[in-house]
């Protein structure tokens, strides 16, 4: 296992009032780094935009039986310990993190809209059945399908919300930076995971990028791309790759 030390809160609270957390991700197929898991990487996400002192460990899947026995009988990474509390779920350590680490000590990360936690929801699913498919018959009816579910995630990002609205009515196009408005909400801590697989896989066995007509969704990635919660909580592209290459398929092209 290696363990990093995580981001330290700007607002610093004594160390008697701290709690004590440590996150266990699934670690890289060289142990050396973070590995390609979506809900490692959310929690990640998470822990950072708290602003808590926390700390990262990667377990290294090959050797990790006997820890995993010892700490989370029956689990796979992602796992969190809290004050010597192990939790596996990651739904629920999402809620837990969430009720615990609360304002006014640390920010809120919730959505204000409950829309934005459902929008992209079934891309994973579509780009799923079009990456595994190695039959170039089905290959363009299983895009469709795909870009239909990007479709739809770039047209709830160019709609705006109630509140700019509220600020101008006569606004067509939403400029909001992500999913809920201009800060990294729970929701993109679980979207934006996904969208980076996405967009690695994609362009390696299908040579696929998102269409520049999506305008919305390409501004939602590169405004995400610049904050260091998202883009240093990534895998190395190497590592999606490896960890696709028993599922993803190219096409039989002879």
């Amino acid at each position: 296992m290696t363990t990093a030390k995580g981001k330290v809160k700007d607002n610093e609270i004594t160390t008697a009032e701290a709690p004590k957390i440590e996150l266990f991700v699934k670690a890289s197929s060289d142990a050396e780094s973070v590995g390609n898991c979506p809900f490692c990487q959310r929690l990640f996400m998470i822990l950072w935009l708290k602003g808590v002192i926390f700390t990262l460990t990667t377990v290294d899947m090959k050797r990790a039986p006997d820890v995993l026995k010892a700490l989370a009988p029956g689990s796979q990474p992602p796992f969190l310990i809290y004050n010597n509390e192990v939790k596996t779920d990651t739904n629920k350590i999402e809620e837990f993190l969430e009720e615990t680490l609360a304002p006014p000590e640390y920010p809120k990360l919730c959505c204000r809209y409950k829309e934005s936690n459902a929008a992209g929801e079934d891309i994973f699913l579509k780009f799923s059945a079009y990456i595994k498919n190695p039959n170039p018959g089905l290959n363009n009816s299983l895009e469709k399908k795909f870009l239909k579910t990007l479709l739809k995630l770039n047209n709830y990002l160019e709609t705006p919300l109630p509140d700019e609205l509220d600020k101008n009515p006569n606004i067509t196009e939403s400029k909001r930076l992500y999913l809920d408005g201009d800060e990294l909400t729970l929701a993109d801590c679980n979207l934006l995971p996904k969208l980076n697989i996405v967009k690695v896989v994609c362009k390696e066995y299908r040579d696929f990028s998102i269409p520049s007509e999506l305008k919305s969704l390409k501004r939602y990635l590169d405004n995400a791309y610049k904050q260091d919660q998202f883009r240093y909580t990534c895998p190395n592209d190497d590592e999606i790759l490896f960890a696709y290459k028993s599922v993803a398929k190219y096409l039989n092209t002879k």
